[in-house]
C-alpha cells in the first residue's frame, strides 16, 4: 500500500474533532493527532430551526484552528463530514457554502443512514461480536443499528441527542421526578417505533462520548485494574446503578465524579436514560463500550477501499499484524513458535495429560505471536515489558479478559513472576485459571527455547511415553541443535511444575 496521511473532520452537535491517521506502506496505521473543540452547535439553533450567525462563526473559527495545525502535517486527503446539528438546520446549505468560502476544507453533510452506517462500520471492524445493537448518542441525534455476521440488518437515526433531550425535558441542572417521567416516556415511544429492536437480547454497544464516560465512571467505581476502554463490558444493572448515583448529585457534584468529563456533566443523564430505555426495550443484559465511532468508520472505509472490501477479514488477525509491524517482531520466528506450541499442546491433549478447550488453544495461538514482544523495548526485562504492553493497550478483536489471558501466557517467565503479575487481578482471575495460564505459558516458553537460535532447527515434537510421574519427549531436528538442546533443558522445569512430572527431552535427527 502507498503510504499516506489521512485527516478526518467530524462536525458534531456537541463537539468538533480533527483526527489524523498515518498509514505506512505495510498498511499499518496509527492515530497521530486527535483534537477536540466543544462547540455545542445544537445550542445555536434558533426557534425557527436555523443555525444562528454566531453558531456558523463557531464552526468557521474551529475549522480555521484546525487549518493552522494541518499545515504541520503532509496530509494526503482530508474527509470532512457534518452530522445532525448542520443536517437538521433549515439553513444547512448556507452553512456549507460559508465553510467552502471561508475555510480550506470541504465538508459533506452525512445523511441519517450514513451516520448510522459509519458507526456500525467502526464497531464491526474493531470487535468480533457476531451480533449486536449499536447506539451512538450525539448532541442532536441518536443512531441505532442492528447487525448480524458483520452485516447491517437495520439502520435508523432518531432526531434527538443528549443536548436536545436536556433542552427539551430538563429545565435546571438535574431532572425533577416529573421531568424524568416525561423524558423516559418520550424515549419509550421513540424506541417502540422500531419493532425490530424488541426483545433482541443481544449486546448493546455504546458509541460516543457519553458511552465512553459511562464506562470510565464504572471502571473508577470498581477499581478496574486493566487499562483500555474499547470493548469494556458492563451489566445492565451496572448502567442503572451509575444513573442512580449521578441522579442523586448536583451538577457541581457530577463535575467531580471520576471518569466524567466536566463538559459532559450537564448532559450525561439524558444520554444514560436513552441507553437504559434501549436496554429495557431490547431485553439486553450486556452493555459494551466502543472506543471506535463515526470517525473510525470513515477511516476504515478509506483504508480498505484500495482493496475493495468494507471489513477486515479477521479483526484479531489484523490487530496482531499491526502489533508485529509496530514492534518489529520477527514474524517467521513467531509463526514457528506457534507451530511448535500447537504440536506440543496437541500431543499433551491426545495423551490425556492436559485438558485445553478450543478457546484456550486460540489464546495459545495468539500468545505465540506476541510471546516476549517486550524484548523489542529491552531484552533484559522482556517479560515485564510484554505484560505491560498487552495490559495497557486495547487490542481490537479481543475482550478485556481475553487480552489479560494472552498477557499472562505471552509474558510467562516463572510461576513466581506470574503470581506477581496476577496480584492486581486477584478479583478477576480464579486460581484455576491462573494455573492454566502457568501451564500454557510454560509450554510456550519451552517451545521458545526450541527455536532460540531462530533457525527452525526443530521440525517435530512427539511424546513417546508418559506415566503419572514422568514424560519422555522426542524432539526431531535438522542441522545443529546445540542451543535449542541447551535451552530446552533449562526451560523444561517450568512445564514440569505445571504437569507435576519430570520431563526427559531427547533430540533425534529428523529422517
Amino acid at each position: 500500500m502507498k503510504a499516506q496521511t489521512v485527516g478526518i473532520i467530524d462536525i458534531g452537535s456537541n463537539s468538533v474533532r480533527f483526527v489524523i491517521y498515518d498509514i505506512n506502506n505495510h498498511a499499518c496505521y496509527e492515530e497521530i493527532l486527535n483534537l477536540k473543540v466543544v462547540a455545542r452547535l445544537s445550542s445555536h439553533i434558533n426557534e425557527h430551526g436555523a443555525m444562528t450567525d454566531e453558531g456558523i462563526q463557531v464552526v468557521l473559527n474551529t475549522l480555521n484552528k484546525f487549518a493552522v495545525v494541518a499545515k504541520k502535517y503532509n496530509i494526503t486527503v482530508i474527509r470532512g463530514v457534518a452530522t445532525a446539528a448542520i443536517r437538521n438546520a433549515i439553513n444547512s446549505k448556507d452553512i456549507i457554502a460559508a465553510i467552502h468560502k471561508h475555510s480550506s476544507f470541504s465538508v459533506k453533510i452525512l445523511s441519517e443512514k450514513e451516520e448510522a452506517y459509519y458507526g456500525f462500520l467502526a464497531v464491526t471492524n474493531s470487535t468480533n461480536l457476531p451480533k449486536g445493537i449499536t447506539i451512538d448518542i450525539g448532541g442532536g441525534s441518536t443512531e441505532i443499528t442492528y447487525f448480524e455476521d458483520r452485516k447491517a440488518i437495520h439502520l435508523h437515526s432518531f432526531p434527538f441527542g443528549a443536548i436536545t433531550l436536556k433542552k427539551q425535558f430538563i429545565e435546571n441542572d438535574s431532572p425533577s421526578e416529573t421531568e424524568w417521567i416525561a423524558l423516559r416516556s418520550y424515549l419509550q415511544k421513540q424506541f417502540s417505533t422500531l419493532p425490530w429492536l424488541k426483545g433482541k437480547n443481544v449486546p448493546i454497544v455504546g458509541i460516543g462520548g457519553s458511552a465512553r464516560n459511562l464506562g470510565l465512571i464504572h471502571q473508577n467505581i470498581v477499581d478496574y485494574p486493566l487499562s483500555g476502554l474499547h470493548h469494556y463490558e458492563m451489566t445492565a444493572e451496572d448502567v442503572f446503578s451509575i444513573q442512580g448515583k449521578l441522579s442523586s448529585l448536583s451538577l457541581k457534584g457530577r463535575e467531580k465524579v471520576d471518569g466524567l468529563s466536566k463538559d459532559r456533566a450537564d448532559i450525561i443523564l439524558p444520554a444514560i436514560a436513552a441507553i437504559e430505555e434501549l436496554i429495557t426495550y431490547t431485553g439486553s443484559s450486556r452493555f459494551i463500550v466502543s472506543n471506535k465511532g463515526l470517525r473510525d468508520g470513515l477511516f476504515y472505509e478509506k483504508l480498505l477501499e484500495t482493496i475493495d472490501i468494507s471489513h477486515f477479514p479477521n479483526v484479531t488477525h489484523e490487530s496482531f499484524y499491526q502489533l508485529a509491524i509496530a514492534y518489529q517482531l520477527d514474524s517467521t520466528h513467531q509463526k514457528r513458535l506457534s507451530v511448535l506450541a500447537s504440536y506440543l499442546a496437541t500431543e499433551l491433549i491426545n495423551k490425556n495429560i492436559i485438558t485445553l478447550s478450543d478457546t484456550d488453544l486460540t489464546h495459545l495461538h495468539w500468545a505465540s505471536h506476541v510471546f516476549y514482544i517486550g524484548s523489542t523495548i529491552h531484552p533484559e526485562s522482556k517479560s515485564q515489558h510484554t505484560f505491560y504492553l498487552l495490559t495497557n493497550q486495547s487490542i481490537n478483536g479481543l475482550t478485556h479478559m481475553e487480552r489479560l489471558a494472552i498477557a499472562f501466557i505471552a509474558s510467562f517467565r516463572s510461576r513466581s513472576q506470574l503470581k506477581l503479575y496476577a496480584r492486581p487481578f486477584r478479583h478477576w482471575v480464579t486460581k484455576e485459571e491462573l494455573k492454566k495460564y502457568e501451564l500454557m505459558g510454560a509450554l510456550l516458553k519451552l517451545c521458545y527455547g526450541l527455536n532460540i537460535s531462530k533457525r527452525d532447527v526443530v521440525k517435530r515434537i512427539q511424546i513417546d511415553s508418559s506415566t503419572d510421574t514422568k514424560l519422555n519427549l522426542s524432539v526431531y531436528y535438522d542441522g545443529d541443535p546445540y542451543f535449542e538442546e541447551f535451552h530446552a533443558s533449562k526451560y523444561k522445569k517450568h512445564l514440569e511444575r505445571g504437569l507435576k512430572r519430570t520431563i526427559s527431552v531427547q533430540f533425534i535427527p529428523n529422517k
